[in-house]
């Protein structure tokens, strides 16, 4: 995403993001492992985690009677998540996008198909043409003030009345940031809050329609697990997943 400069904050921030593009792709072809790794912590695959993720968005699909056509990976990464979203939602075409050349080259290699397209941000032009975006993970690696024009870069993507899915760590779980902590690209992440990702949603436009917290119980405790519907609505789960809508006629 190419952005003016006005401010030194905002070089400062460029210089960040830069970093950032940096450090994730010598990660580039380590990332799935290491993300494994994170999430051992919690006796569970990346995967495992990925598709309950995916799942619980389906529901609510099924539940708002959105079936999307075409959709955004936002922060794709090495593109794992892409064979998932195919598995649950069928779509004609799914558009990951990332700042990291050497993750999109991973995820080209590794992810071809009919219908999938990596790119970066400056590559595709948001046009109201994407029914869905999922993004997970991404917000805590974009610096703070660059996050509202990265919302709005995906409110211009979606049609109206199309969703998104901000799937982010939940920063008020001590097993989060354990995870986050083994893994060498999160360590100096800023997190978000659910309800800050709420709020930068909507003065960017978005009507929330769904927030709730997942994963709140690890393996050892997977017993207990049939209990996590009926106390979602509490900040406990290792990740939380705001779903919102962009009003119909917003361009």
């Amino acid at each position: 995403m190419t952005l003016p400069l006005n401010s030194p904050n905002e070089l400062n921030e460029k210089i960040a993001m830069t970093s950032l593009e940096s450090s994730v792709d010598s990660y580039a072809q380590d990332c799935d492992d290491a993300l494994t790794r994170g999430a051992s912590l919690l006796g569970e695959s990346e995967e495992y985690f990925t598709e309950w993720r995916v799942a619980w968005l389906r529901k609510q699909a099924e539940r708002f009677g959105f079936n999307p056509h075409c959709i955004m990976d936002y922060g794709c990464g090495t593109g794992s998540a892409v064979p998932i979203l195919d598995k649950f939602f069928t779509p004609d075409s799914v558009y990951g996008i990332d700042i990291s050349a050497e993750s999109l080259r991973v995820a080209r290699s590794s992810h071809a198909g009919e219908g999938h397209h990596f790119m970066r941000p400056e590559d595709f032009s948001p046009n109201g043409q994407v029914d869905f975006v999922h993004t997970n993970g991404t917000f805590h690696h974009i610096p703070p003030r660059e996050r509202p024009r990265a919302v709005q870069y995906i409110h211009r993507a979606l049609v109206p009345g199309g969703y998104i899915g901000l799937c982010e760590n939940n920063p008020w779980n001590p097993g989060t940031r354990m995870v986050m902590n083994r893994i060498p690209f999160d360590r100096d992440a800023i997190m978000l809050s659910a309800s800050n990702a709420s709020r930068m949603l909507r003065r960017q436009g978005f009507e929330i329609v769904r927030k709730e917290f997942l994963f709140i119980f690890p393996h050892a405790l997977r017993a207990l697990r049939w209990i996590e519907p009926y106390c979602s609505w509490m900040p406990l789960g290792a990740q939380y997943i705001v779903l919102g809508r962009k009003a119909e006629g917003r361009s």
